[in-house]
């Protein structure tokens, strides 16, 4: 029981911290929001974000298994990475694009993320960027 208080505690922070920074990154990407969003999935894998976002798609999923709420968190993390992936495009950073895309893909085929979809506990809050 208080595994999953502690899991949905640090899935509401995440959904709080990056809900305004992933409906800024739908409209017009930043440096800043993509730093957010980044910042987010890490805290949400218990990660430092540098090495976070630095594995390989393997590599990432491997430390989802590892820290067992790689279950609850994986349509957050597809979904942030996948929105990420779109950011960096329009930012023109090709080479980040496709480890975003990547690693989205591979969190979604480990997972059984369906590519695209919006969790719940975000719907309705990505047009809020303030």
């Amino acid at each position: 029981m208080l595994q999953h208080d502690y899991l949905l505690e640090v899935i509401s922070q995440f959904v709080e911290t990056v809900a305004r920074a992933l409906g800024a990154l739908r409209r017009h990407p930043t440096r800043g929001d993509v730093a957010t969003v980044e910042e987010g999935i890490a805290g949400l894998l218990d990660l430092d974000p540098e090495v976070a976002l630095a594995l390989t798609p393997d590599s990432l999923v491997t430390m989802m298994l590892l820290s067992g709420v790689g279950d609850a968190v994986a349509g957050y993390v597809a979904f942030s990475l996948r929105q990420l992936s779109d950011a960096y495009g329009c930012l023109g950073d090709d080479d980040l694009r496709e480890l975003r895309l990547s690693q989205a893909q591979a969190v979604e085929a480990s997972f059984t993320v369906e590519p695209g979809v919006i969790p719940r506990e975000l719907e309705g809050r990505l047009g809020h960027a303030g």
